[in-house]
């Protein structure tokens, strides 16, 4: 990818793309936000205004846990990993995206022929 600019999330991907991130390993909200956009090359920069708010409502539904842990610089924040229904959901969620992606690809590389 690696854009000089960063674009904006697809609408409704960010939960899916913590849970991703997380399924990598646990971390703390700062982490992940760096995290993905380092994945991404640079391509994608959450902010906290985004996350924070996206890291209750995964907690509040019970996909992910969070516990207040020191950090590298030993300073306090919450930690976040990934539970089993968070697993089970990222495993639902990556499945319903390639088909929508795949599907949304065959529609974009459409020509006059196909329609025939």
């Amino acid at each position: 990818m690696g854009t000089d600019k960063p674009t904006a999330l697809v609408p409704g991907t960010l939960d899916m793309l913590i849970l991703k991130t997380l399924a990598l390993e646990p971390m703390h909200g700062y982490g992940i936000g760096v995290r993905l956009t380092q994945v991404s090359k640079g391509a994608f920069q959450v902010n906290a205004g985004s996350l924070f708010p996206a890291f209750r409502r995964l907690e509040r539904d019970g996909l992910i846990k969070g516990e207040w842990r020191a950090t590298e610089h030993n300073r306090r924040a919450k930690w976040y990993a990934l539970t089993s229904a968070g697993r089970a959901r990222l495993k639902a969620q990556t499945r319903d995206w390639e088909t929508q992606t795949s599907a949304i690809a065959l529609i974009m590389r459409a020509t006059p022929g196909d329609l025939a």
